[in-house]
């Protein structure tokens, strides 16, 4: 039986990292974008309507309705990134999370800023709009599988157990009492696996399964040290491993935490713990 039991509308994670735009020069960009608007004039119309009998004839109306929520959540996105300048005006205030990522919908950077509590007062309305038509919509809007960002820190963590504690370490030659989760960054053309063998390799010098990786959950919360509105997200797996924890003396120091000293750890290791002690997996 496995050690922790995912929910059931988990989605496949886009194996995707954040790679900043290459500058395009500025006719370019224009031109391109009057092809987009004349080709979606032409081919849209057809397109829809050959849609809508493919998927009527196809998987009938359950068809219809799954090619309509798929063309709704693009346009969701489009308009993230058409709006973003506003919204982030008008919705957020300067500590927010910012609308525009064009992998994202409006609703889902609506609700990342409701779990910051940076929300302006026409944010808030718009959010208590929504929710009369869908409770808690935007927070179940959000997206934990866009593309990373430069809003967006992508790490993956290891969780692991023993007697109720879990594994955390702490950064020598700082004065601060912190303590984090081992994790690493995701890096590009890295899978999940490669970057926690990686990553638990160099700070404790072992050897992950990676054929024993069980999913646990993906986390966000505000990025520590860094400016308001940067997330930190921790993508977590729990694994077995090979070897003894033998951290650099001159770097790490390896404590077992419980949960009444989640204190000395970041927003994100926080959430984490409490999930962990809510499932009763942390004393």
């Amino acid at each position: 039986m496995p050690l922790w039991q995912p929910q059931a509308d988990i989605m496949i994670l886009k194996k995707q990292t954040y790679r900043p735009d290459k500058p395009v020069n500025p006719f370019i960009g224009a031109l391109l974008f009057l092809i987009a608007i004349i080709l979606l004039a032409i081919t849209g119309p057809l397109g829809f309507v050959y849609g809508i009998f493919h998927s009527l004839f196809t998987r009938g109306i359950k068809g219809i309705g799954e090619y309509l929520l798929k063309i709704a959540i693009s346009v969701d996105q489009l308009g993230n990134v058409i709006m973003q300048h506003l919204m982030n005006v008008l919705w957020t205030n300067k500590n927010g999370y910012k609308f525009g990522n064009r992998d994202e919908t409006i609703s889902s950077a609506l609700g990342r800023n409701k779990k910051l509590g940076t929300l302006t007062a026409a944010g808030r309305l718009m959010d208590k709009i929504l929710d009369i038509i869908d409770p808690d919509h935007s927070l179940n809007s959000i997206d934990y599988y866009v593309e990373p960002s430069e809003d967006i820190i992508d790490h993956l963590a290891w969780i692991h157990f023993k007697d109720k504690q879990i594994l955390c370490l702490k950064k020598l030659g700082t004065d601060a009492d912190f303590y984090f989760i081992p994790k690493g960054i995701r890096l590009e053309g890295e899978t999940d696996a490669q970057t926690l063998l990686t990553t638990t390799k160099d700070m404790l010098n072992i050897d992950i399964d990676s054929l024993s990786m069980e999913f646990i959950g993906i986390f966000e919360a505000q990025a520590l040290g860094k400016k308001p509105g940067i997330l930190s997200r921790m993508t977590c797996y729990t694994a077995m491993h090979s070897g003894e924890f033998l951290p650099d003396s001159e770097l790490y120091e390896i404590a077992w935490l419980t949960y009444d000293q989640k204190d000395k750890l970041s927003e994100v290791d926080q959430l984490i713990f409490d999930i962990l002690h809510q499932n009763g997996l942390l004393s």
